[in-house]
């Protein structure tokens, strides 16, 4: 058992925290139905095991902390191409429409300079992007973040945390992270997991004593300016 007693509905957008191993990327794959769980998860009042896998993509999408490459050599706008699968009519191409959604996103994103690079040949920060690209040509309502950035320097986190905030008034984020700064900077209700638990939490949670509380050690400002 990795969760238990955890019961929310979540309207807006949310950002989870919790120590390592406390169950924060397995509460989001059991939100995307992507691991096998016990109990009732709903999206859009539908439970998520009777969604259609492209009724899924076209409601949430998952983006995880590293990407992993199954084609070495096939390029960002290819790759970002896939987020339109779920639209893609069966033995057809994807269409213009498809084409131009995927020219807008790499617009959106600043990283339309890198379409005909192939994936692999990124950095940490540009594959993040890449993977936003992706989630952001699906039109998914919900995006859930799950350490988006673990492992980047603190000039790709800023450009990466500026875009995830920039997202908020385009679809319900949910971030999962261990960035403390992050998750203030984004500025959404928090879900603390602890002893396999949730606890709510709206304005107060930045408060030194909460954050004592709840993680056992004194913290200092110590952060990159992402504004």
């Amino acid at each position: 058992m990795i969760l238990q007693n955890v019961s929310l509905e979540v309207q807006n957008h949310l950002t989870i925290l919790g120590a390592n191993g406390s169950g924060k990327s397995t509460l989001a794959k059991a939100i995307c139905g992507l691991v096998p769980y016990e109990g009732e998860i709903k999206l859009n009042a539908r439970n998520v095991e009777e969604l259609s896998l492209k009724e899924k993509a076209k409601t949430i999408s998952y983006i995880p902390a590293k990407l992993e490459i199954y084609d070495n050599f096939i390029r960002v706008e290819e790759f970002v191409l896939l987020g339109r699968f779920p639209y893609k009519k069966s033995f057809f191409d994807y269409s213009k429409e498809d084409k131009n959604i995927v020219e807008e996103t790499l617009e959106f994103l600043k990283i339309s300079h890198l379409k005909e690079r192939s994936v692999s040949s990124l950095s940490s920060g540009e594959q993040q992007l890449t993977l936003i690209a992706q989630a952001l040509a699906q039109r998914s309502r919900i995006i859930i973040f799950d350490e988006p950035t673990a492992n980047l320097d603190p000039s790709n986190s800023k450009t990466i945390a500026q875009r995830i905030k920039g997202l908020k008034e385009r679809c319900q984020i949910v971030l999962i992270t261990h960035d403390l700064h992050l998750a203030c900077y984004v500025d959404s209700p928090i879900l603390f997991i602890k002893e396999k638990t949730g606890r709510y939490y709206e304005r107060e949670f930045f408060e030194d004593a909460t954050l004592h509380e709840l993680y056992g050690v004194e913290f200092s400002s110590l952060a990159v300016k992402y504004d």
